[in-house]
């Protein structure tokens, strides 16, 4: 389940039910469903989507205009993702709002690293090896907002924590926000709206 605070993020961004919404890498598809029964129309999609989530990559979708769509800690991933936005923007009406709550790893840094890895366990890779690993093969927050400027205005991002997302839970939340609060840790968290031109 998405946390808490990304859903009331995306609940108050969207327009009234029963718009359509396309939610990008869906994952198991529980957003989706919290919107479903918020009375939304929803299209989720996944390239490993199961279920209610269709297995297609954005770029290959096929459908009607959307009204909206958001895309959680998904767009990093998105290949090609000049071409999958460019396909992205012929999906949505124009006026649409894109919601985008992602892993912003641009801001991550060497500290940041040592907090997950000290939390995770097992892991391996040195903090510098893990950043390096990391920026090698996800797109930053700032690569996605240019790719996503010919179509979109693209608001300011809010930086937020986010590495407690990352496979280490929720019970770490409090103390990386007070970390990022007290200077010690970068926010890796970020969430912008896009709207489409």
């Amino acid at each position: 389940m998405p946390a808490p605070d990304a859903i009331a993020f995306v609940r108050a961004a969207l327009p009234p039910a029963p718009a359509r919404v396309l939610e990008i890498g869906a994952g198991d598809g529980a957003l989706a469903q919290v919107l479903r029964r918020a009375g939304y129309d929803v299209t989720a999609i996944d390239p490993r989507g199961e279920g209610d989530v269709l297995p297609v990559p954005l770029l290959e979708l096929e459908a009607e205009p959307f009204d909206a769509a958001v895309a959680m800690t998904s767009l990093h991933h998105v290949e090609p993702l000049a071409d999958s936005l460019a396909h992205l923007a012929e999906l949505l009406r124009p006026g649409a709002r894109l919601l985008v709550d992602e892993y912003d790893v641009g801001a991550l840094d060497e500290r940041a690293a040592a907090w997950w890895i000290a939390h995770a366990g097992g892991h391996e890779k040195t903090p510098a090896e893990f950043v390096a690993h990391m920026r090698d093969h996800i797109h930053t927050v700032a690569h996605v907002r240019e790719q996503l400027a010919p179509w979109f205005d693209v608001s300011e991002p809010v930086p937020g924590a986010y590495l407690y997302r990352h496979k280490i839970g929720w019970q770490h939340r409090d103390e990386e926000e007070a970390k990022i609060a007290a200077g010690e840790l970068p926010a890796t968290g970020s969430r912008f709206i896009a709207v489409r031109r």
